[in-house]
């Protein structure tokens, strides 16, 4: 495997500046995520312990389909799959609907989060990346084992934000019953 930088080399604060050979693609509270290659991310964390639960999350992940792949990491940093494709919240800002194949596979993703054994069982739409073929994959997973969420709160204040979270949910009461039922407790 080829390493980008050493376990350790983000320990000198200063060795941070060679990161802006690469174009800045996202940021927020936590890091900033920069495109190594084409296929290729690094996410950059302020904080040792928001990377230890970010990356723990993405091991365990690994067999999943609904997982960025991992390539390295050190104690402030992550390299994993660049997804290409848009986030679910531009797809939904542009469509201004969610296809029942859509609502379909967001609901298969749920599931997935819940099979891998994450105890958050969520995913804001920003955070949810639908790629060139059109498969999901969910990024920024720091809260996977801390936050429990049996419901999809997050998700449906998303789509709200959208007018489309009764959308969402009248076509998940078609596809699975059972499923909107459980949601119903919480709802």
């Amino acid at each position: 495997m080829m390493r980008f930088f050493s376990e350790t080399y983000f320990n000198d604060p200063e060795n941070k500046k060679t990161l802006e050979h690469y174009p800045l693609i996202g940021n927020g509270k936590d890091g900033e995520v920069y495109r190594l290659t084409h296929n290729k991310c690094l996410k950059y964390f302020f904080e040792i312990e928001t990377c230890g639960k970010e990356l723990a999350a993405l091991q365990i992940g690994q067999g999943s389909p609904v997982i960025p792949r991992l390539y390295e990491y050190g104690d402030r940093y992550i390299v994993m799959e660049y997804v290409q494709g848009t986030s679910l919240a531009r797809h939904v800002k542009t469509e201004k609907s969610i296809s029942e194949k859509l609502a379909g596979d967001i609901l298969n993703m749920l599931d997935e989060l819940k099979k891998i054994g994450f105890t958050r069982w969520d995913a804001e739409i920003r955070h949810i990346l639908i790629n060139e073929h059109g498969n999901l994959k969910v990024v920024d997973h720091k809260r996977a084992f801390s936050a429990i969420a049996r419901f999809p709160v997050k998700l449906l204040k998303g789509l709200n934000q959208y007018g489309l979270a009764d959308e969402f949910l009248n076509t998940i009461k078609k596809l699975n019953p059972s499923r909107y039922l459980e949601w119903q407790l919480y709802m």
